[in-house]
């Protein structure tokens, strides 16, 4: 979980900042806080990323306060970042962000259900990579021994339905229509639910071998993969 010395509460009564990688990201009542742990997941898309020739287009799914995508931007000039989210106060606010980091040029915050929100935006077919941290506790740890975790930040940002794994299964499903072949998806997990996630891929038939980046206590936390070359087509 995020520490309490990586927020800073500015003096003048302006709203708290909290570090995530590089960047300094101002916070909200009704929008998750960005956690130390999902840095993993940024860099290593960083890290593909650096790797790739020309400028990429990447779609940060699930954006919360836009620290993935703001964050990537901020590391890689060349890239052009789509971010979308569900909630008015996480899509306002994830738009504050990118004009106080002066990026709004190269991010666009969109609102929807998942891809429903880029409708309009011709990226099917032309994402070199998309990064989601989703919602991933089960409902039922939500009203059990995880429900502290609702007393100050909304349930749309903890609840993955009966197993945690609800956005995931559209994610894995959805994404390979946007995706270039050979681009990249990846994303973060809780613990314990790398076979899950292993599965979901395996089943889609549209993404290469999965492979685990490790938090620091060697536990898998975030799922990298890629769309298959040799198919174009839409997971099913």
């Amino acid at each position: 979980m995020l520490q309490d010395d990586n927020q800073t509460r500015p003096a003048d009564g302006r709203p708290p900042l909290v570090r995530f990688m590089e960047i300094e990201l101002e916070l909200a009542p009704e929008v998750l806080v960005p956690r130390q742990e999902t840095e993993l997941l940024g860099r290593s898309a960083v890290t593909i990323l650096r790797h790739r020739e020309g400028p990429p287009t990447v779609i940060d799914m699930c954006c919360g306060s836009g620290n993935l995508a703001l964050a990537i931007a901020a590391e890689v000039p060349s890239a052009r970042v789509w971010g979308a989210d569900l909630t008015d106060s996480t899509v306002a606010l994830a738009r504050r962000n990118a004009e106080r980091l002066s990026l709004q040029d190269r991010v666009s915050i969109r609102q929807g259900d998942l891809f429903a929100s880029l409708r309009g935006d011709d990226l099917e077919g032309a994402v070199d990579m998309i990064v989601c941290n989703p919602p991933y506790i089960s409902t039922a740890r939500l009203e059990g021994d995880s429900a502290h975790l609702l007393e100050g930040e909304p349930r749309e940002a903890f609840d993955g339905g009966p197993y945690g794994i609800s956005i995931h299964q559209r994610l894995v499903r959805e994404a390979s229509a946007f995706l270039k072949p050979g681009g990249w998806l990846l994303f973060e997990f809780g613990e314990g639910q790398d076979r899950q996630a292993a599965a979901l891929l395996a089943r889609a038939k549209v993404y290469e071998a999965v492979r685990f980046a490790e938090d620091a206590t060697g536990k898998p936390r975030v799922a990298i993969t890629c769309k298959l070359a040799a198919n174009g087509g839409e997971a099913r």
